[in-house]
């Protein structure tokens, strides 16, 4: 075992501030891994202020994590010291079960180690996440980066952007496809760019009006401000997809209504209460509204090497670790373009 320094949550309450935790020494297919940036996504507040379900304190947030190797064990073959390398949002499963045969460890039958307030196989030792100075992940569950890339941009692919691409790719984005993007925070700035890249026409929906001029820049052809409903009517019966980031409660019925016959609503926004849908919006041109959680290890290195090649990167801000309070009441207030990612060196 080892020191590393952390902030963490102590309370649903509690600010986040400076902790120390221990990592253990690596094992035989472990590697040690120097922390350099890591993002702040929206579920990381969630999970510290206690609002998706119990917590485990104290809390070190973190799924977006990039850095550099520093010790690997003797039987790990696929890295070596000095790599550049990343973590998402799990770092263990079974690997037994049907979902990791299949490459979607994020769906274990057995346990989902994730990054951060889970527990190790043990059903023991608690995880914790990258609001740290190093971290040890089993060799299965790093992934490889490519030199030469902004590591700061890079961190919010690990969960923003196989969030996004996931989907984009079940679903078939492709040149001539039209898609649909819910919301322009962390997910939906990601969204907008993968889709664009992948050759699809882009329409973002937005509450706010002052988004439009980004949403242009970052790749989309539309722009609709759902305040009004009749604003839906520019894209009615037009969309392949609709990807929706939103995590907070709205009524997905206007939205059913932009999708060609036989089009999907993905969710990979999850608000804290119910939301709602008419009946007849699915019914009507036999629609499906369905979800989407992250993706597997195999799935997020392809989503790497594709961002890497399509010069596809987050836009962010960088901080310090004393600025992620602050940084956390700004996220919940939009007050980003559009990911907070923390510079380790700060821990």
């Amino acid at each position: 075992m080892f020191k590393a320094k952390a902030y963490a949550a102590q309370s649903t309450t509690s600010k986040i501030l400076p902790h120390q935790i221990e990592r253990r020494s690596p094992r035989p297919d472990d590697v040690v891994i120097e922390i350099a940036y890591c993002g702040v996504c929206h579920s990381d507040i969630h999970t510290a202020r206690g609002e998706w379900g119990p917590t485990a304190y104290p809390c070190v947030p973190g799924h977006e994590i990039v850095g550099k190797v520093t010790e690997a064990g003797k039987k790990v073959k696929r890295f070596k010291v000095g790599d550049l390398v990343g973590v998402g949002c799990f770092v263990d499963s079974c690997g037994k079960c049907a979902s990791c045969k299949s490459n979607e460890q994020q769906f274990c039958e057995g346990h989902t180690v994730f990054t951060y307030n889970s527990t190790e196989l043990d059903g023991k030792t608690p995880t914790y996440g990258g609001y740290s100075s190093h971290i040890t992940v089993k060799d299965k569950y790093v992934l490889k980066i490519k030199k030469g890339l902004a590591l700061d941009r890079v961190a919010p692919l690990l969960c923003a952007g196989i969030t996004t691409y996931s989907p984009l790719k079940r679903y078939g984005t492709k040149k001539g496809s039209k898609v649909g993007v819910v919301g322009l925070g962390g997910l939906g700035h990601m969204a907008v760019k993968i889709a664009k890249a992948m050759g699809a026409e882009v329409t973002v929906f937005s509450t706010s009006p002052n988004k439009e001029q980004d949403a242009k820049k970052l790749g989309a052809k539309n722009f609709i401000i759902t305040s009004d409903l009749k604003n839906f009517a520019a894209v009615s019966g037009k969309l392949d997809l609709i990807i929706d980031t939103v995590s907070a409660k709205h009524d997905f019925s206007p939205y059913m209504g932009t999708l060609k016959i036989g089009g999907t609503h993905v969710l990979v926004g999850a608000a804290p209460e119910p939301n709602q849908v008419a009946a007849m919006a699915l019914i009507y041109g036999r629609k499906r509204l369905a979800g989407s959680l992250i993706g597997g290890i195999k799935e997020t290195q392809e989503m790497l090497d594709f961002c890497a090649k399509k010069k596809v990167l987050a836009d962010i801000e960088l901080i310090t670790a004393p600025q992620i309070n602050d940084a956390y009441e700004r996220t919940v207030k939009g007050q980003v373009k559009y990911r907070f990612v923390i510079d380790a060196k700060s821990f």
